[in-house]
C-alpha cells in the first residue's frame, strides 16, 4: 500500500521572518563570512558561502574571477577540458581557492576528474553531482572519489532526506547538495512526480548533517535575495544559484537580439539543449528533465552579488543577527498565504 507522510512541507513562499529586537546600528555592521572544518578533507574554508551553481551557463571560469573578489565560490561546470583548466590556473592562481571541479558518474568522469587535479594541485573541492543522489552507484563513487583524494573537500548530492545525507557523509562527503526539483528551469517534478520542499528539505538535512559534524548546499529554489537569506536561516551552510546568476556578462549560455533586445539562454543541465550540446542528444531511454530559457541580458553580475549580498545584511539587521553565523538562531519563522504585493510587477522593472 502507498504511504502518505501527512507532516506539512514548506517551501521558501511559504514563510516570511519574524522580525526581532535589534542593537545593529547599520547594514555594514553584519558580517557575512563563515569559517567551516569540514568533516572528512579536514581542510578549513573561510568565505561568503553563495555558490554559483555547476551549469555550463552559470559555473563558468569568467564567473570565478568576479566571485573569488568577494570570497564567494563558482562550482566550475564538467565540461572544460583539462587543457582549458590549466589555462585558467596559470592565469588566475588566485582564484582556484574559490572553484569546484565538477564530475558525474559516467563512464570516463573518474578519470578526467583525476587529470584536472594533476594538471592543477591547488584545487581542494570536488563537486560530485548527480539528478538522484539516491543510487547505491553514485554512493559507492563517493566512496571511490574519497578513497582516491583522501584530502580534497567533496560536495555530492542531489537528496532531499536525512537519512541520504547520513549515507553520503558517512561514505566521504563533506558537504551535501540538497535539492530535488526546485531550479528555475528543472522539470523533474514536472516529468517524474519526485521532489520535496525545499525549505523543509533544507531544515531536516542540515539536522542530520550537523549531527555528524557535516554540511550541507541548499541548492536550487531560490528567487530572490530573500530566498536566499531564508535558506541560511534554515540552517543551511552554503546557498547555491542557478537562474539569479543566470544571463550575465559573465554567464554561459549563447547571445542572442529578439525585437531589438539582448537575450541570453539559459538551459537546465538535463535539458534537451544541453544533451545536445555534450552528449549528442536525449538518450531513448530518458526524458529530457529541464527547460531552455530566454532571459534578457542583465549585464554584469557584480551589481547581481551586491543585491543578493545587500539583502542578506538586510535580513541580519532585522532579525538581530550581526554575524550570518548567528543567523539560524535568531530565525523564528511564520506560515503566510501570500508573500508579496504584486499589484504593479506586470508593468515595472526592479532598479
Amino acid at each position: 500500500m502507498p504511504r502518505i507522510d501527512n507532516d506539512i512541507k514548506l517551501d521558501f513562499k511559504d514563510v516570511l521572518f519574524r522580525p526581532k529586537r535589534s542593537t545593529i546600528r547599520s547594514r555594514a555592521d553584519v558580517d557575512l563570512t563563515r569559517s567551516y572544518l569540514f568533516r572528512n578533507s579536514h581542510q578549513e574554508y573561510t568565505g561568503i558561502p553563495i555558490m554559483a551553481a555547476n551549469m555550463d551557463t552559470v559555473g563558468t571560469f569568467e564567473m570565478a574571477k568576479v566571485f573569488a573578489k568577494h570570497l564567494m565560490f563558482v562550482a566550475i561546470h564538467k565540461h572544460y577540458t583539462v587543457d582549458e583548466w590549466k589555462m585558467f590556473a596559470t592565469e588566475n592562481p588566485q582564484v582556484v581557492p574559490y572553484v569546484a571541479v565538477s564530475a558525474g558518474i559516467a563512464e570516463g568522469d573518474m578519470k578526467k576528474l583525476a587529470e584536472i587535479v594533476e594538471a592543477v594541485p591547488d584545487i581542494k573541492y570536488l563537486c560530485l553531482d548527480v539528478a538522484n543522489g539516491y543510487s547505491e552507484t553514485f554512493v559507492q563513487f563517493v566512496r571511490d572519489v574519497r578513497a582516491k583524494f583522501k584530502t580534497h573537500t567533496i560536495m555530492a548530492g542531489n537528496v532531499v532526506t536525512g537519512e541520504m545525507v547520513e549515507e553520503l557523509i558517512l561514505s566521504g562527503a563533506d558537504i551535501i547538495k540538497v535539492g530535488i526539483g526546485p531550479g528555475s528551469v528543472c522539470t523533474t517534478r514536472r516529468k517524474t512526480g519526485v521532489g520535496y520542499p525545499q525549505l523543509s528539505a533544507v531544515i531536516e538535512c542540515a539536522d542530520a548533517a550537523h549531527g555528524l559534524g557535516g554540511h550541507i548546499i541548499s541548492d536550487g529554489g531560490c528567487t530572490c535575495p530573500g530566498d536566499v537569506s531564508k535558506a541560511f536561516g534554515a540552517g543551511a551552510d552554503f546557498v547555491m544559484l542557478g537562474g539569479m546568476f543566470a544571463g550575465h556578462t559573465e554567464s554561459g549560455g549563447e547571445m542572442i537580439v529578439k525585437n531589438g533586445k539582448k537575450m541570453k539562454l539559459f538551459y537546465g543541465m538535463s535539458s534537451a539543449t544541453a544533451m545536445k550540446k555534450h552528449v549528442g542528444g536525449v538518450a531513448e531511454y530518458r526524458a529530457s528533465e529541464g527547460k531552455t530559457v530566454e532571459i534578457e541580458y542583465r549585464g554584469d553580475v557584480e551589481r547581481t552579488l551586491q543585491d543578493i549580498l545587500g539583502g542578506i545584511r538586510s535580513t541580519c539587521t532585522y532579525v538581530g543577527a550581526s554575524k550570518l553565523k548567528e543567523l539560524g538562531r535568531r530565525t523564528t519563522f511564520i506560515r503566510v498565504t501570500q508573500q508579496l504585493n504584486e499589484v504593479f510587477t506586470p508593468q515595472t522593472t526592479e532598479h
